[in-house]
């Protein structure tokens, strides 16, 4: 039984190895490291500047402290604004980055596409002209 337990295990282990050295998987990897990293920049964009611009509009950039009372209980619905405040701002910067990003990416026009008429057309010109003799 020993004897059987070796190839099973390398036969698994060359499988995980071409799992995870498929594109798919490095792409992945790839994709969540950057959108980790994004994420840092976006916040502190949001954080940093975006909600002191709503505290110079608005006089405080949190609004966690805004609550009210309900039988002795604090009803925090300021907590939900920040949230939300912060949610659009994140949109908002995203849209204005996604936007700029699909300006730089614009598609370079296709060329256009002739007609099996124009090709014939060509072909026959190209047999009608003498080919030059050595």
């Amino acid at each position: 039984m020993c004897g059987r337990v070796e190839p099973i295990y390398m036969g698994m282990l060359k499988e995980l190895r071409d799992f995870l050295l498929r594109g798919n998987v490095l792409d992945l990897a790839v994709a969540f490291v950057m959108g980790a990293a994004f994420t840092r920049v976006v916040t502190a964009f949001t954080e940093g500047i975006l909600m002191a611009l709503v505290a110079a509009a608005v006089g405080e950039p949190n609004f966690d402290d805004l609550a009210v009372d309900l039988n002795g209980t604090p009803i925090r619905y300021g907590v939900f604004l920040t949230a939300l405040v912060s949610l659009l701002l994140v949109g908002t910067a995203l849209f204005v980055v996604v936007k700029g990003v699909n300006a730089l990416r614009r598609p370079t026009p296709a060329a256009p596409v002739e007609s099996d008429h124009d090709v014939l057309v060509q072909i026959r010109d190209a047999l009608r002209t003498p080919t030059p003799t050595m």
